[in-house]
């Protein structure tokens, strides 16, 4: 800085100092300054001593009006209150502005982002600005544009809007021990017409709590149980809508893991109800943190002191739990549909619960019930594997007859001479096909039931952090159509040993005999390839269970042919049966006979043919 620039900055700083003081007020301006405000103050204080006085409870008297302009209620609001119920599993808050359920969180679970990054955050069912639950009723703006006074005890809390100085609503919730919360709707002073007509209507958008997104949306819809036909829902892949025919017991808003349920202690009426679910567009702002946007417009039914009384559960979709409720909730739960749904009930869900109940860990607990499953099957596994290796032992006569019977119009001599070599040895091919018909609906039931059990969530095994979601062991970074964005090792051993499986049982399968058919060795060969694509995004456990169940069927088959099943001494014992047999035919069953019958006449015809 040269002295130029030093000389003008202490010229400057010396005239504003001067500045400074000779504006600083006097004493005695500030002595008046002060005398004035306190006059001022005392003048304000007089008027509105002298100005009549307008009680808060003078102004609830006045008659408030809906704004012609605006429709709604002109009313001095009270300010807008949050309320928290709480107790050992739920947070319910609940916003005095038209006295909704702002929030719901679940105490004791956590969504699968919180679980990977091992936050102890409570799992957020759904939240502010997610979602509405208000009363419509004719004539007046519905509930949610009304501020409700708040009256709180311990674990409840009431709600008053008063719409004018005779019509007002009253709504109250009270938390109960467990995942239910009770709430009332009672209506004073509203006409039998506003009653019959009012609606109660349940806007909610599903958040994401699981790992994959497209998986949950899946399984996310709105089930509904009828009060004479039993549970209904909209369908879980698209867009879906449905008119009210019949009263409605409750409704569930429900996702893979967890529902939000409104039960009415007296059935909804079929009058003007409805239900919708949407998916949400591309470039919607909830496309990846929601599933899907609910909707419910139903009408209550009040009772003789104008009350509508229902419940509400917010949990998790847990068999044991939501059946200890009654009203059939466990029925939103996707175990299949008839016989498949009846073996999860009955039969893997009781024993899976056992094992999972008596502290097993889950992973454990899929290869005892495999096990287990497979000891009760072992009496039909035995009779398949004997029914392969007599239908191998007969292999090469069953080529002969194929070759000795290669004409298409030889087709009737073929099929009866196959029919006396299975009669006469003791082997048939429906033997086999049989006892695999009996493990069909079990290996279908599990295919439902692991995806959707609520004890397989966040349970790890192995390189599997998450039982209820896909194992990963390397994750692309990018999606690789139609594979998927990473590599699930369960769905990789599942299939391995499908194709082991294949391959040991492919020499039993018969050639195709008649040109076009499909070669089915080729079939089986794709059909476990086919299953990396298909697998690759599903639960984990399934995919483990298929891999331990189809283990388990390779070493059970193996141990039987080398310790219980001889090989020559069942082709000794075939031979000897059917050199006892053509020595003392019996007599052809009606069915071989019809068979012969057909032959002989078909010969028959075409001789005829052919001297024509």
């Amino acid at each position: 800085m040269d002295r130029n620039t030093t000389i003008g900055l202490i010229l400057i700083g010396i005239l504003l100092t001067v500045f400074t003081v000779m504006n600083q007020p006097s004493q005695e301006d500030i002595q008046k300054a002060k005398q004035e405000q306190e006059a001022a103050k005392k003048k304000s204080k007089e008027a509105q001593k002298a100005k009549p006085e307008t009680t808060v409870a003078e102004k609830s008297k006045e008659p408030t009006l809906p704004n012609p302009l605006t429709n709604k209620i002109d009313t001095p609001k009270a300010p807008v209150k949050k309320l928290s119920l709480e107790n050992d599993h739920l947070k319910v808050n609940i916003t005095t502005e038209g006295a909704q359920i702002a929030s719901v969180y679940l105490k004791k679970y956590h969504s699968y982002d919180d679980f990977v990054d091992q936050k102890d955050r409570a799992l957020c069912l759904f939240s502010d600005k997610d979602g509405e639950n208000y009363l419509a009723i004719p004539g007046i703006p519905s509930t949610k544009d009304l501020v409700f006074n708040a009256e709180t005890t311990k674990n409840a809390v009431t709600l008053t809007g008063n719409i004018d100085d005779q019509r007002k609503i009253v709504v109250e919730y009270a938390l109960k021990e467990d995942h239910r919360l009770n709430y009332s709707i009672h209506l004073e002073g509203f006409s039998q017409d506003q009653k019959d007509r009012a609606q109660l209507k349940w806007y909610l958008n599903i958040k994401r709590t699981e790992r994959k997104l497209k998986e949950q949306r899946k399984t996310t819809t709105i089930c509904f149980q009828e009060k004479e036909e039993g549970m209904d829902y909209l369908s879980e892949t698209s867009d879906d809508y449905s008119q009210v025919e019949r009263p409605i017991e409750w409704v569930a808003f429900k996702q893979n893991y967890f529902s939000s349920i409104l039960h009415a202690e007296k059935p909804f009426k079929s009058k003007d109800g409805k239900f919708k679910v949407s998916n949400y567009g591309e470039g919607s702002a909830r496309e990846f943190s929601h599933i899907k946007e609910m909707k419910m417009g139903l009408t209550p039914t009040f009772d003789g002191s104008n009350t509508a009384n229902f419940t509400w559960y917010f949990g998790p979709n847990e068999y044991n739990l939501l059946s200890s409720y009654g009203g059939d909730y466990d029925d939103i739960l996707n175990y299949g549909w008839g016989l498949f749904r009846w073996i999860n009930l009955y039969a893997v869900q009781p024993i899976f619960d056992v094992l999972v109940r008596n502290g097993i860990g889950a992973g454990i607990a899929i290869l005892l019930l495999t096990l287990i499953l497979k000891l009760i099957l072992m009496p039909i596994q035995w009779k398949m594997f004997v029914s392969s290796v007599k239908m191998k032992i007969l292999k090469p006569q069953v080529e002969k007859i194929n070759e000795k019977f290669s004409k298409p119009e030889q087709a009737m001599e073929k099929q009866s001479a196959m029919m006396s070599l299975y009669r006469d040895s003791g082997a048939s091919p429906l033997s086999g096909c049989v006892p695999m018909l009996i493990q069909m609906p079990i290996l279908l039931a599990v295919f439902r039931f692991f995806p959707a059990n609520f004890d397989l969530r966040q349970q790890s095994f192995l390189w599997a952090e998450d039982l209820s979601s896909y194992d990963s062991i390397l994750d692309f970074g990018f999606n690789l159509w139609p594979y998927g964005d990473h590599i699930s090792l369960f769905t990789l051993l599942m299939s391995a040993t499908t194709l082991i499986y294949t391959y040991m049982n492919s020499g039993n399968m018969q050639q195709p005999t008649q040109p076009g058919m499909p070669d089915m060795r080729i079939i089986m060969y794709i059909f476990p390839i086919l299953m990396i694509f298909f697998f690759n995004d599903y639960s984990s456990g399934l995919s483990y269970y298929y891999f331990i169940s189809t283990l388990f069927t390779i070493l059970l088959m193996m141990a039987i042919k080398r310790f219980f099943v001889d090989e020559d001494k069942l082709r000794v014992k075939m031979e000897e049966r059917t050199a006892k047999a053509s020595a003392n035919p019996k007599k052809k069953s009606r069915f071989h006979e019809r068979l012969e019958e057909m032959q002989r006449k078909a010969n028959e015809a075409q001789k005829t043919t052919k001297r024509k």
